[in-house]
C-alpha cells in the first residue's frame, strides 16, 4: 500500500499491519505535497490516512461471504498537524463476531468506528467517524435458495 499513488504522493506511510490484519498503524510524515497554505498538514491527507482500512481489516476477518464498504465519514479538525502525525486502527474479534452474528439473517449491518491522528507527542489532531456498510453476499442469505429458479436438466426455466 505504500507504493499506491494516493498514499505515496501524500506522504503516507502503512508502518504496521498485524498478520489477522486486527490492528494497522499509519503515519503520515510533513512534506512540500501536502502542507496547505497555512504549512500545516492539509486536512485531505489527513483523511485519506485513515480512508480504507477499516473497511480492509473487516474484510480480511469477515472473509469473502461478506459485503464490507464505507458508508460514510465524517472529519473534526481539532488542532493543526504539523511534523509526523499517526493513526492507529484496531479491532477485536468479539466485534467481528458480534457483526457476523447481526448480518447472519441478511439484514445490511452499519458499524462505526472512531479513529484518532494524533502528533508525536501524543496530542489528537483529528477525530475522523467511519460508518461501514456489513452484509451477507446473496447468494448466501437466508431464503436465497428459495429466490433461485429451479432450471431443471434442460435449463430451461419451469
Amino acid at each position: 500500500m505504500n507504493f499506491w499513488p494516493p498514499f505515496a504522493g501524500a506522504g503516507i506511510r502503512v508502518r504496521t499491519v498485524s498478520p489477522d490484519w486486527r490492528y494497522v498503524r499509519v503515519e503520515l510524515r510533513a512534506c512540500l505535497m501536502n502542507r496547505n497554505y497555512f504549512g500545516t498538514h492539509f486536512g485531505g491527507s489527513l483523511f485519506a490516512m485513515t480512508d480504507p482500512f477499516y473497511t480492509l481489516m473487516l474484510a480480511h476477518n469477515l472473509g469473502r461471504d461478506y459485503l464490507v464498504w464505507d458508508q460514510a465519514a465524517e472529519i473534526e479538525y481539532i488542532k493543526p498537524g504539523r511534523g509526523r502525525l499517526q493513526a492507529e486502527f484496531s479491532i477485536d474479534g468479539a466485534r467481528i463476531e458480534e457483526l457476523r452474528r447481526q448480518a447472519e439473517d441478511g439484514q445490511a449491518v452499519r458499524p462505526e468506528f472512531l479513529v484518532q491522528v494524533t502528533d508525536a507527542s501524543g496530542e489528537e489532531i483529528a477525530r475522523i467517524r467511519k460508518r461501514l456498510y456489513v452484509r451477507l453476499k446473496k447468494r448466501l442469505r437466508p431464503g436465497a435458495e428459495a429466490a433461485t429458479p429451479d432450471t431443471g436438466t434442460t435449463g430451461a426455466m419451469k
